[in-house]
């Protein structure tokens, strides 16, 4: 009897123990433990292939209504989400009516909105956010009835309103309907004259911060990106960030003057080194970060992630995000 008074007592103490480590755990490696965030990629490169342009869903993790973050492809990442079970339904036709509550665009060009125009026939009704100029861009160059029939909710009549075009203006985050996250706008530069934007996504205490385009401030003559990170180093140092979605569309070798509003991976790096700087480069070493947008050929993409490993001394961990592939964070 006492022996067997002694193995609960010792059991018991381990079960302390343990419990204590947990506690003791910082922040950060707590909520590494669950994922905040589920994320399926419908596209994840940056031109060429127009079956897999940019285009994220995301929602809180084990929820099924998701917004879209930029929308170059939709119905092949769809059908490939669908054959690998990252998303569950009937088909393509029925995720996108029924799971896609609303869509966030970070700048007009084709290769972030085809997947929306070329869908926009068959899908249900639902909200498009974007800054003013992107909206504008999207109102009157392709809902024209010249482009495009017009499903937006302004412009060319007759309007058939199926979207709202909602514009968002950097300050306080937004609650986007049918979903429960909540949003805040950045605005980026993507070359002369040519705004994009970054977004950062919000579910409980946990965000996510994903860029559309953007160039180096350096080159970009701006402070976009500074005043960016300056906003989400505390969130950082809180160990609150899930994850950073960050292009780098040419490798190294691209000329500066060519590289049309966009990074290689020795000015991602130097841009991190910035958000290093501000939130500490321990804290940013837990925050995943998501490479979205390279550009094809396939030895350029090769030569991108080989650079992007090799300027590595913040040490974070380097997402390549997969086409219909779930990723947590």
């Amino acid at each position: 009897m006492r022996q067997f008074n002694n193995r609960i007592w010792v059991g018991l103490r381990l079960l302390g123990l343990a419990a204590g480590l947990l506690a003791a755990r910082p922040a950060g490696a707590q909520s590494a433990a669950a994922p905040a965030f589920a994320v399926v990629p419908l596209g994840v490169r940056g031109g060429l292939d127009e079956s897999n342009l940019s285009a994220y869903l995301v929602a809180p993790a084990g929820s099924a209504a998701y917004v879209c973050l930029d929308a170059g492809s939709l119905r092949t990442g769809l059908e490939k989400a669908l054959a690998s079970r990252a998303l569950a339904g009937p088909g393509p036709e029925a995720v996108l009516r029924q799971q896609v509550c609303a869509y966030l665009l970070s700048h007009a060009h084709l290769d972030h909105v085809a997947g929306l125009l070329l869908n926009a026939p068959d899908d249900s009704s639902k909200p498009i956010y974007g800054l003013a100029s992107c909206l504008k861009t999207l109102q009157n160059d392709y809902f024209n009835w010249r482009a495009w029939p017009n499903f937006g909710n302004g412009g060319a009549a007759p309007a058939l309103g199926k979207y709202q075009l909602l514009p968002l203006a950097p300050g306080p985050a937004l609650g986007i309907p049918g979903t429960a996250l909540r949003v805040r706008a950045f605005p980026l530069s993507h070359g002369p004259g040519y705004e994009s934007a970054a977004f950062l996504l919000q579910s409980g205490p946990d965000y996510l911060l994903y860029l559309g385009d953007t160039g180096a401030d350096e080159l970009e003559h701006s402070q976009h990106l500074r005043t960016l990170w300056q906003a989400v180093a505390p969130l950082v140092q809180a160990g609150q960030l899930r994850g950073i979605f960050l292009e780098t569309s040419y490798p190294n070798e691209q000329p500066e003057t060519q590289l049309f509003g966009h990074l290689t991976p020795r000015r991602l790096w130097q841009e991190l080194g910035t958000l290093g700087q501000l939130a500490g480069p321990e804290a940013l070493r837990r925050v995943p970060l998501i490479i979205t947008h390279r550009k094809p050929p396939a030895n350029q993409e090769a030569a991108i992630a080989r650079q992007l490993a090799a300027g590595n001394t913040l040490g974070m961990k380097l997402v390549y995000p997969v086409q219909g592939q779930r990723l947590g964070l």
